[in-house]
Order: C-alpha cells, then sequence, then structure tokens
C-alpha cells in the first residue's frame, strides 16, 4: 500500500471512530484518554524530520546576547498564545499525553506528544487537519469564533448591526456571545495575562539591548499588547535593521499577531508567532540592491495601468536572517522559510513591508528536502539546473510579490475596502498563489533586464517545478499547498508543465513556460484587483483537485521528509545559562 493510501486510510478509521479518543477535560483537569495506535501515528511522524538548527553566537555583541533569552521567552509566549487560538482543549490535551509519555516510557505516548507538538493539536496539517487522535474535527474558525456560530450568522449580524463591522472584521479581536448577543472582545483582553507576561519580557530586553531601533521596537510591541492598538509597533518593526553602531542590527526580532491561515472562516483573525533572529550581514548586502525596485517591478505587472499600485510605501527592506528560535503559527506544521510582513495595508502604504529571509531553515530544507523530491519527479535534464541559488531567490521573489499587486479596493457602491476582506475565505491561496507565480515572472523580467544572470534562467524553471511537489505534500487543505496545485494543473493545462506517463516523471515546454507564467499572474491580479470573489471560488474549483499523476508522483516520495521537525540549540544554550 502506497504512503498516501495509507494516510487516507489512517484518516477514515479516525473519522470512523476506530482509533482512540481523547475526550473533553473530565473531572479536576484529567483527560480521558485512550492509548493511540502506534503504526499510524509513525506514517504520520516520518513526515518530519528531525533538524538541529544552530547560530554561531561569536559575533553578537554582550549586550544583544544579554537580551536574547528574554526575547526567547517573550517568543515562547507567542507559543502558548497561539495553542489557545488553535485549539480549546490543545494545550490540556499535550500535557497529558506527555505525563504518559514520562509516566511510561511507552513509545505509542512519545510519537504521539511529537505529533501533537508538531501541529500544535491532534489535528494532521499536512493532511486537511485530519484527527490523528481523537474524532473530534478542527474548529475551522479555532477557537476565534464561537464552537456553534456560522458563517451565515456572523454576516447576518453585521448586516443588522453596521456599526459592529470594524471591530468584527478587526484581526485582533475574538468573537464571543454575551446573552443572545454576538461581541468582539480585543485581544488585549481576551489573552491579557499572557500578554503581559510576554510585554514584561520585551521590556527586559530592551532595557539590556544597545540597539535603540530594537529597544524603540520591543517597547513599542510592549505597549500594543496592552492597548491593542499595533500600527505604531509595526511601523517601528519596519525601522528595526540598521543599529546606531553603523552597522545591521545583530538581532532581528519579529513577534505578535500577524498571519490569517488559522481562521479558515474568514481569514480574518491573526495568530501569534515569533522569530527571534540574528541578521546575516553579507547576505543581506548583496540583496539591498532590489529594495529599491519595486515601481520598477509594479509598472511591469500584466495587469491594466489602473490596477497597479504605486501607492504603497518603497522602502521594502530585505533581510536574510538566520534564525535562532521560533514560536507559535510559524512553528505549527511546515516551517517558515521566508515572510513579508506587516499585512496591515496602512504600514504598506507608508512604508512598504519588509522580507525576511531564513537563510539556515532554507538550507536545511534544501538538501535534506527538496534535492531528493526532484531527483524523484524530475526529468533527467532538469536536474543538474536544481540550486540552492535559485531556490533562495525563489523565496525572495515570493516575499517580495506579496508586496505588490492591489492591496486597497473601492467598490462599485464607492466603498473602500482591501482585497483580503473581499475574497474571504479564498483570500489565502490567491494570495499565495500571486505571490509564488509573480516571484518566477519578475525573476524572469530581472533576467531580461540583466539584473539576475542568464544562468539563472534554467534553474529558476527547474528549482520552481520541484518545489510545486514540495510544497503540494502540505495538503491541499492548506494555503500553500493549494496554492501549489493551481498553479501545477493550471500551467499543465497550459502546456507548460509536461509528464511522460511511461516514467512518471515531469518536465517543461520552455517555450510555454514564460507565458503560462505571465498568464496565470495576470489572472490572480485581476482576481484580486475586482475583488471578484466568485472567480476565485470558480479558480479554486476548476484547478485546485489533485489530479492522478501527481497523486502517483507523491506516493513515489514516502522515503523523503514532507518538513523538518527543528531544535533550536543556540535557544536552548541560552535559556539554560
Amino acid at each position: 500500500m502506497g504512503k498516501w493510501m495509507m494516510l487516507i486510510l489512517a484518516a477514515a478509521l479516525a473519522l470512523a471512530g476506530l482509533t482512540c479518543r481523547a475526550s473533553a477535560p473530565g473531572r479536576g483537569d484529567r483527560m480521558d484518554l485512550t492509548k493511540p495506535d502506534l503504526e499510524s501515528l509513525r506514517v504520520r511522524r516520518a513526515r518530519f524530520a528531525d533538524v538541529e538548527i544552530t547560530v554561531d553566537p561569536a559575533r553578537i555583541a554582550p549586550e544583544d546576547r544579554a537580551a536574547l533569552p528574554h526575547l526567547i521567552r517573550a517568543a515562547q509566549s507567542m507559543g502558548r498564545l497561539f495553542w489557545r487560538q488553535a485549539s480549546p482543549t490543545g494545550t490540556e490535551l499535550r500535557r497529558e499525553v506527555a505525563a504518559r509519555a514520562d509516566a511510561t516510557g511507552d513509545e505509542a505516548w512519545r510519537v504521539l506528544r511529537d505529533l501533537i507538538d508538531i501541529h500544535a493539536g491532534p489535528w494532521d496539517r499536512l493532511d486537511h487537519d485530519a484527527p490523528f487522535y481523537g474524532r473530534d474535527a478542527k474548529p475551522s474558525g479555532g477557537t476565534f469564533y464561537p464552537p456553534d456560530m456560522t458563517v451565515a450568522e456572523f454576516e447576518r449580524w453585521i448586516a443588522a448591526h453596521p456599526e459592529d463591522r470594524e471591530s468584527f472584521q478587526s484581526g485582533f479581536t475574538v468573537i464571543r456571545r454575551s446573552g443572545d448577543r454576538l461581541v468582539a472582545v480585543p485581544y488585549a483582553t481576551e489573552y491579557r495575562d499572557e500578554l503581559a507576561v510576554a510585554a514584561d519580557a520585551l521590556r527586559r530586553a530592551a532595557d539590556a539591548t544597545g540597539d535603540t531601533a530594537l529597544a524603540t521596537y520591543l517597547r513599542a510591541r510592549a505597549d500594543a499588547f496592552a492597548s491593542n492598538e499595533y500600527f505604531d509597533s509595526d511601523m517601528a518593526w519596519m525601522d528595526l535593521g540598521i543599529g546606531d553602531r553603523g552597522r545591521p542590527s545583530a538581532i532581528d526580532m519579529t513577534l505578535g499577531p500577524y498571519e490569517v491561515y488559522e481562521d479558515k472562516l474568514f481569514n480574518l483573525k491573526t495568530a501569534f508567532e515569533a522569530f527571534v533572529t540574528l541578521t546575516d550581514p553579507v547576505e543581506t548586502e548583496k540583496l539591498a540592491r532590489l529594495s529599491g525596485m519595486l515601481d520598477a517591478l509594479e509598472a511591469n505587472l500584466p495587469i491594466d495601468d489602473r490596477h497597479k499600485n504605486f501607492a504603497r510605501g518603497t522602502a521594502s527592506p530585505i533581510r536574510v536572517v538566520n534564525v535562532v528560535f521560533t514560536a507559535g503559527d510559524t512553528a505549527a506544521g511546515v516551517q517558515t522559510l521566508a515572510f513579508n510582513l506587516p499585512n496591515d495595508e496602512r504600514v504598506r502604504q507608508a512604508k512598504g513591508s519588509k522580507k525576511v529571509m531564513l537563510k539556515n531553515v532554507g538550507e536545511a530544507k534544501f538538501h535534506g528536502i527538496l534535492e531528493p523530491i526532484a531527483a524523484v519527479v524530475l526529468v533527467p535534464q532538469l536536474l543538474a539546473d536544481v540550486g540552492f541559488d535559485a531556490y533562495f531567490n525563489f523565496i525572495l521573489m515570493h516575499e517580495i510579490s506579496h508586496g505588490l499587486g492591489p492591496g486597497f479596493l473601492s467598490l462599485p457602491d464607492g466603498t473602500q475596502t482591501t482585497v483580503n476582506l473581499v475574497l474571504k475565505e479564498t483570500y489565502s491561496a490567491i494570495e499565495e498563489c500571486k505571490a509564488d507565480t509573480l516571484g518566477v515572472y519578475n525573476t524572469l523580467h530581472l533576467i531580461d533586464t540583466g539584473f539576475l544572470p542568464e544562468e539563472l534562467r534554467a534553474r529558476t524553471g527547474a528549482t520552481y517545478l520541484a518545489g510545486l511537489f514540495r510544497s503540494v505534500r502540505f495538503g491541499v487543505g492548506e494555503a500553500h499547498g493549494k496554492s501549489n496545485i493551481m498553479q501545477y494543473n493550471f500551467l499543465k493545462t497550459f502546456g507548460a508543465i509536461t509528464h511522460d506517463p511511461g516514467t512518471g516523471r515531469f518536465g517543461l515546454d520552455p517555450a510555454r513556460f514564460a507565458e503560462g507564467i505571465q498568464a496565470l499572474s495576470r489572472r490572480m491580479l485581476e482576481i484580486q484587483a475586482l475583488g471578484d470573489l466568485e472567480g476565485a471560488r470558480a479558480f479554486i474549483a476548476e484547478f485546485g483537485g489533485m489530479p492522478d499523476e501527481v497523486a502517483a508522483a507523491l506516493d513515489r516520495l514516502g522515503h523523503v521528509p514532507v518538513d523538518i521537525r527543528p531544535t533550536y540549540t543556540l535557544a536552548r544554550r541560552l535559556l539554560a545559562e
């Protein structure tokens, strides 16, 4: 039986109630747990390779080193908050399972604990959130909304109470019931105690560091946790990077509520995450020239000029960093390779956005995952063109492309809104598809203009194609996986991707590849520019399914991990000191 069939069978057994069940908490703080099935858990655990990731701390100034433990503790608070957002009982379940693993030494409990840690709950993020322990389905809205609230009820409430629209659609509120009413509760109230712990750690770190820009950001973010107003601290974060010592800041810190992937009802509510990183000054300097090219890239977008967005700020700093520690949303399931923040369109309009690339994480994924995938799925003539330079460049251009294209929209009735609000549940998949395809489109444009070397052209196509199979393995129910299967299906239909039924391997038609990338980029941009929700839904329905040849290829990748499970050794050392 192929690996993917085994996963499907395991999920079916779980849904049928034939695997073990974890009930809601019982008396006191105990849970009624049944011993899990080891074999089905082993299959899922094997999809994550254990990797130690560290950073050479030798160049860190003493005051920065003193700040790092406080930053790691603040990041740990973000992790605890994310667990509360992702599952109503995940924290309790993890505690009980860990207690059994420690008390018995039984492998089944240990593997279950590992999986709960990886996925931040008992649902497999690579398998459409299928439960691997218990029978309860994962709440589509996490704990952001009442468990019995429907999409229709939420929308009816806003329609009947327009004065609540802003607070209900805010990324920094949860929705709760108060009698027969729905109410919006600020994060600052809902998560007050844990946010106070994080704020205290940030202020201690600010006192320890000699970097004025870092200290300013940390204090502003600590204040935001109490005020529920994140604009000022996001603006301060955009200035973080070049310290007052005449060189790039050693520490680059990001934490707070940002991405909306965990809210699968509306893509509205932000999840807590944290990155504690050290700047790679050499690699950052290499990429600095791209920061001033956003207007040129915007002008070259394959869409009508009236839809192009030159109003966003153009600072767009790019940072190459090495990770010391991550927590929260970024550490759940698939590990983040790079990010483009903030998502607040007001900040983007004023200052642009910052692209942060996680080099040591990227290297671990490229050598441990992408190279073995390419060896299985690509036609032999493409294998020599798969390279880390193209992989790293694609990640960079993906993040830059998030900051291009429509942001604010004016609807026919004169309403001012944003793309994410209009596209609702489709936004994440459409936005990720846009960023991927524009990433390739922009790379080819920069090669054509001589900014990037010509030899990168072939490596870009080959590495991009292998990367589709890496990301589809995240699951087509997840935004990035859905995005990549849409890209594959569109480009295959366009004739840009080829498939050899005899070998099961995939190639590219060079004459069609650039045209296909441009056509798909244009379609994503048009959906966003027009706020075309029905068009987005129709595109996902047409191109979001798993074709047989891709499923067969994925089944041949059973020996290749889907992603990594990192252990951050420097963070452990710093906390132990």
